[in-house]
């Protein structure tokens, strides 16, 4: 690895921000609250970011009681049919602590040393997206801490961060904060999803879809800059950003919530030009099976289980998507 100084970081890093400087829009980011969010800084994310973060920024971690990935479901309203959705999965997007994350993962054989690759270059260094390589980095499950971001000025919820790491490895496999956003090409609130990275972020934009079964889809699908999607991001500073949109880059999470309280998550993500390219969805597939349980309640009610089977991810070998 090539160390730049504190400044600039990793070379691998640094390559990656020009690229976004090169290729993506220059904006002022008081223009576009909708790409504002946590930034990381060169020496990497782990996982008490959001414990200085919220430090920083002077704003409140709550880590005691029960916590959401939204502070409430109906910040959602206004998508089409949102009544629709089943009561266990508003649930858990409102009471998300309330579940254990446990993970399987593999690896296509083929594609192992692309994922050993990414780990070495990127994540483990950053100590954020640290995708589980084998089942037996996922063995023993994970850590799952939601932490809601309170702005005490206000008392209100601002963001929820929610970071999990294997037990294993120690190895951080999520940070990222959680929020609900207007973006300019979509009429309904969207779900913002910010992972930081050195001077800068990746960030998940994600429209909602509500399916007659009461399952909940949220998909970031678009065409072009302004809609759902990804977005690299690099802060220049001075309030400037860069900003390039990953059209290539397209994920779709469907929740389902089951017949006895039992669910599950089937998480797509692609780079291509659509879901049904069989190119790249046999290219290299990594699927993790998440059990996600309910914690026993106290006093005496009885507990209650959820599981999530998370993550079909169709990768193709471009480095500058870490």
């Amino acid at each position: 690895m090539i160390w730049l100084g504190k400044k600039r970081g990793n070379l691998s890093d640094w390559t990656t921000q020009r690229w976004v400087q090169a290729t993506g829009r220059r904006l002022v980011l008081s223009e576009y609250p909708w790409l504002d969010g946590p930034t990381g800084n060169t020496l990497g994310i782990g996982q008490d970011f959001f414990l200085n973060y919220a430090r920083d920024q002077q704003l409140e971690l709550i880590t005691t009681g029960v916590r959401g990935l939204l502070p409430t479901f109906s910040l959602l309203e206004g998508n089409r049919d949102l009544h629709k959705v089943a009561p266990l999965l508003r649930e858990f997007y409102e009471r998300t602590s309330e579940f254990d994350l446990d993970a399987w993962s593999e690896w296509s054989s083929l594609f192992r040393p692309f994922g050993r690759a990414l780990g070495l270059l990127f994540s483990r260094r950053l100590q954020q997206l640290n995708v589980p390589l084998s089942s037996l980095d996922s063995s023993k499950g994970m850590t799952s801490n939601v932490l809601p971001i309170r702005d005490p000025g206000f008392g209100t919820v601002v963001q929820t961060a929610w970071v999990r790491e294997l037990r294993v490895t120690k190895n951080v496999l999520y940070a990222g904060s959680y929020s609900v956003c207007m973006i300019p090409e979509h009429p309904y609130p969207c779900i913002k999803v910010v992972f930081p990275l050195p001077n800068g972020n990746a960030i998940v934009l994600m429209k909602v879809e509500v399916h007659e079964d009461g399952s909940l889809s949220i998909q970031s699908i678009g065409d072009r800059f302004g809609e759902p999607g990804f977005y690299f991001v690099v802060h220049q500073g001075n309030g400037v950003i860069w900003a390039r949109y990953v059209k290539a880059m397209k994920e779709e999470i469907r929740v389902y919530a089951g017949e006895t309280e039992v669910g599950r998550a089937d998480h797509l993500m692609v780079v291509g030009k659509s879901f049904s390219a069989p190119s790249l969805q046999n290219a290299a597939t990594q699927i993790i099976w998440p059990r996600l349980k309910r914690q026993p309640r106290p006093f005496g009610f009885r507990s209650d289980y959820c599981t999530l089977i998370v993550m079909v991810c169709v990768l193709r070998s471009n480095w500058l998507v870490a």
